[in-house]
């Protein structure tokens, strides 16, 4: 009657998807939400979310908004807004982000650089109309 499985998250539409027993090499550019579930070497970017999953191996720089990783990944790693290592992710690479987020199971090896993201300075010009300039 209850299942004992958490529902997986939802992380909207996924407007890509490498499926599992698939391989790909080369560089992946995308706009959205993207699913890896098969092999993938080379450069990811993306300004929004990557999703690894769980059967997924990935040898690639990524640099990306926000990723969440279930299965392996190998190589540096650049998110704007966070990284999510699930309790099934294996990560061998840097990372650096604002926020992580690592559940117990999860393994990792290698450096991480968390920091804020950098807010602009604002100051008021003398006697320009009180016109706001960013420096």
């Amino acid at each position: 009657m209850f299942s004992t499985r958490a529902k997986p998250p939802d992380y909207g539409d996924i407007r890509a998807f490498l499926g599992e027993g698939t391989s790909f090499s080369g560089n992946l550019q995308f706009e959205g939400t993207v699913r890896l579930d098969g092999r993938f070497e080379g450069e990811i970017s993306g300004s929004d979310l990557l999703i690894v999953g769980e059967t997924a191996a990935a040898r690639a720089d990524i640099k990306v908004g926000s990723l969440v990783v279930g299965g392996r990944v190998e190589g540096n790693i650049t998110a704007k807004k966070r990284v999510e290592l699930l309790s099934t992710a294996q990560v061998i690479g840097s990372i650096k982000t604002t926020s992580l987020i690592v559940h117990d199971g999860a393994t990792f090896s290698g450096n991480c650089e968390m920091r804020r993201e950098e807010a602009k300075v604002v100051r008021l010009s003398q006697k320009r109309g009180g016109e706001a300039q960013g420096i």
